[in-house]
């Protein structure tokens, strides 16, 4: 648990170095690669096979690898054994990055340059942002805090007190082809089915762990603990997806805003449904309450997972 600890905080200390090797780079050239290579077929059945495959190989070989690592950093010497493994549980991490990413959106609405909050919130996410108005870039910035405190923070901690590095890098692998390729548009609704099948089942319950940890850190943040719960049970299952609404609706009830509506991607109109109740106005001020309850939610996460396993092991 110490090693979880340790890897929690050197996240949160260093984040992700943009020029130092990280997996799931690794992990995006090697499904960047085959994706250009085999989804050229125009027959649906082949492109689910070739997806399926990719999907799953890149699964096996990233968890095969960060086993590997560790056992072979332990041959040398027991402590290059838990340096592996503390170094391969920080790369599946993201508190420090998605707060970094949110604060660079905040930072440009504050100087009013829209167009600058726009290109920080393209480096978020995969919708497109170019002509989104001020309060959009706020709704959807939240948003993604919301949802990316479910894949980046809690359900990697998740599988780390479950399985360790082998299982967080298994994660984050799921994760990485889910954000790649799991997309319903016409060139990854085939190739990318078993991506978006695995994310799904893989975040189904680091989903409603966060549903219940963000509530909790709303009423540590001095938010609203009783409407975060309460939207969370009303909308956290009117989107088509099974987790992702879950998390935005625990942020929109403590926050007292409504999320969801139109969203654009790659030019496809996509109406999802309403989150929430607009209790309050639109201002920049919600992304940082937004990563407040993001990083309380973190270290809940971090604290509980720690004090179960400790029960586990007595």
């Amino acid at each position: 648990m110490d090693l979880i600890l340790i890897s929690y905080i050197a996240d949160f200390v260093f984040g992700d170095p943009q020029r130092f090797p990280h997996p799931v780079r690794l992990m995006g050239g090697f499904i960047s690669f085959l994706e250009k290579t085999l989804n050229g077929s125009a027959h649906k059945v082949i492109k689910r096979f070739y997806g399926t495959a990719v999907a799953l190989i890149l699964v096996a070989i990233s968890g095969i690898c960060a086993y590997a690592l560790i056992e072979l950093a332990g041959k040398l010497h027991p402590i290059a054994a838990k340096i592996a493994w503390i170094f391969l549980a920080y790369t599946t991490l993201s508190t420090r990055d998605l707060v970094i990413h949110a604060r660079a959106v905040w930072k440009m609405l504050s100087i009013n340059d829209i167009e600058g909050a726009r290109k920080k919130l393209s480096l978020m996410v995969g919708r497109d942002t170019g002509k989104l108005p001020r309060d959009e870039v706020i709704r959807v910035t939240v948003e993604t805090v919301a949802e990316s405190t479910t894949d980046g923070i809690v359900a990697p901690l998740f599988y780390l007190f479950l399985g360790g590095p082998v299982l967080a890098v298994s994660f984050k692998a799921i994760s990485t082809l889910d954000s790649m390729i799991g997309h319903k548009n016409e060139r990854y609704l085939y190739f990318g089915w078993c991506a978006a099948k695995l994310d799904m089942l893989a975040n189904f319950i680091p989903a409603r762990i966060t549903g219940l940890l963000i509530p909790m850190a709303a009423l540590f943040s001095g938010k609203d603990f009783v409407q975060s719960l309460r939207i969370c049970f009303r909308d956290g299952k009117k989107q088509d997806s099974p987790n992702s609404a879950v998390s935005e609706a625990a942020m929109a009830g403590a926050l007292g805003v409504r999320l969801g509506g139109t969203c654009s991607y790659s030019s496809r109109i996509v109406e999802h449904p309403y989150l929430g109740e607009q209790r309050r106005p639109i201002s920049i001020f919600l992304i940082k309450e937004a990563i407040t309850i993001s990083e309380v939610s973190s270290l809940l996460m971090l604290t509980l997972g720690i004090l179960f396993s400790r029960l586990a092991i007595s």
